[in-house]
């Protein structure tokens, strides 16, 4: 298992991708910090699969856009696993709606800015002190920073372009202590952030535009993040990787 004897955070761990992530992580021999904020039973169903699998995880409420609460989600890890933090997956996010620019307000922009960049600052910023040389830190951009978006998605493209930047700027700092950081960049995923804004003959009218004909799935989001988390990748960083079936080349 290449991940073995690491630990590894992963804020919005406990469904669709996150979710993927955290049961991948342990599955390679992590110890996983499954970080979750309103349904805890989601959590739980997430924790539970890893440990009938023989894995070892917890699950942590914290609200990751709030510098306390993400103190807290820090001392728990550590206080089920130890000092050091080996990994940390960003998967926090989400569109919150689709808003025009006539539609919006500065309230609404700055809730969808906060929840995809505010948080992966606020974690990588709390947890660098306490990752060791070797470590890895892998954030969630998407396919919408680097196209502004569908419709109605501005505010949330705009927010992963600067999440892309934020790993850029962050490979550059963090790599002389020995820590990578790198981006995936999911686009048509099968997942319920897709169940709830994406309209379904849209969704059929991109997969089928898609060179592979078809939407990605999570396990496959998934398994990048662990060869990134992992020392296969060990001379890789300030990347933002595209997992989108090819419907988008950088």
């Amino acid at each position: 298992m290449k991940l073995n004897g690491k630990v590894a955070v992963v804020t919005g761990g406990s469904r669709d991708i996150g979710r993927a992530v955290s049961v991948k992580l342990a599955a390679e021999g992590a110890k996983v910090v499954i970080n979750y904020l309103n349904n805890e039973a989601q959590a739980n169903e997430t924790l539970a699969e890893i440990r009938q699998a023989g894995g070892e995880a917890v699950i942590v409420k914290a609200d990751v856009t709030k510098t306390t609460e993400v103190a807290v989600l820090i001392a728990e890890a550590q206080k089920a696993f130890g000092q050091d933090i080996h990994i940390l997956v960003n998967v926090t996010g989400g569109l919150v709606a689709r808003k025009l620019l006539a539609d919006m307000d500065a309230d609404f922009w700055d809730h969808v800015m906060a929840l995809n960049v505010r948080s992966a600052f606020l974690a990588t910023q709390q947890v660098a002190p306490y990752m060791p040389a070797g470590g890895a830190i892998i954030n969630f951009s998407s396919q919408a920073g680097r196209d502004g978006g569908g419709f109605g998605a501005s505010a949330y493209a705009t927010s992963k372009a600067a999440v892309a930047t934020f790993t850029k700027a962050m490979a550059k700092e963090l790599g002389p202590k020995g820590i990578r950081v790198n981006a995936v960049d999911p686009g048509m995923i099968a997942t319920s952030f897709h169940d709830t804004f994406t309209k379904p003959e849209i969704r059929v009218n991109v997969a089928n535009a898609t060179p592979l004909r078809r939407e990605g799935k999570a396990s496959e989001v998934a398994d990048l993040v662990a060869y990134l988390a992992s020392d296969e990748s060990s001379f890789i960083t300030g990347t933002n990787i595209d997992i989108n079936g090819g419907t988008w080349f950088s």
